[in-house]
């Protein structure tokens, strides 16, 4: 099953607002506020690699308050 890692930066000051929009996407499997360069990882699974390009691109992209996102696709 294809498995991505997202950084994601937010507006300031709206991290558990972000974190809550991701916990409500189904492909999102964990997510975590954390400190440093980016506010917030999150674990994302999807059936195809077509799917999860979308996941991390639209849908993530589309929560409310994110302001940029870097993808690390897992491989085996």
């Amino acid at each position: 099953m294809p498995e991505a890692y997202v950084l994601v930066n937010t507006e300031v000051g709206s991290e558990d607002e972000v974190l809550k929009g991701l916990k409500k996407l189904k492909n999102v499997k964990e997510a975590y506020i954390v400190y440093g360069a980016y506010d917030i990882l999150a674990r994302v699974e999807a059936d195809s690699m077509n799917k999860l390009k979308a996941v991390t691109t639209l849908d993530v992209r589309k929560i409310n308050r994110v302001q940029k996102t870097l993808t690390m696709i897992v491989t085996s």
